[in-house]
């Protein structure tokens, strides 16, 4: 089965630095168990919400906005994609990503399985 872990933070509450190494290491390691384990199949870092485009379709008529959008606090940063034998898996591997972050960040992974072709 597959499984996208969308990782969601609140722009209002993440640390305006940069992440130090000592954190960007256990992320890091985390990332290479997944690999080693045949789990990770993707993964990427979105750019700023305010470099995002949105379009819209309402009433039949496509509306295309350019970001920064002000009223965006929760914003994906991120994603995973993985192969998991179980949701119990992929709850597991999305725990140990979200403890390697430590206790000054608040983010959220939403994890969800995909559909598989017929």
């Amino acid at each position: 089965m597959r499984y996208m872990m969308l990782i969601r933070l609140d722009s209002s509450t993440a640390p305006a630095e940069v992440p130090d190494d000592a954190m960007m290491e256990a992320i890091g390691k985390v990332i290479e168990d997944m690999t080693k384990a045949g789990a990770l199949l993707d993964t990427a870092g979105l750019h700023p919400i305010a470099e995002a485009t949105r379009i819209s379709l309402s009433g039949g008529k496509l509306t295309v906005l350019d970001g920064p959008f002000t009223e965006s606090k929760e914003v994906v940063g991120g994603y995973f994609l993985l192969q998991a034998k179980s949701k119990a898996e992929a709850v597991e591997w999305s725990s140990r990503f979200l403890e390697a972050h430590g206790p000054d960040w608040e983010v959220d992974v939403e994890i969800r399985q995909l559909d598989e072709p017929a």
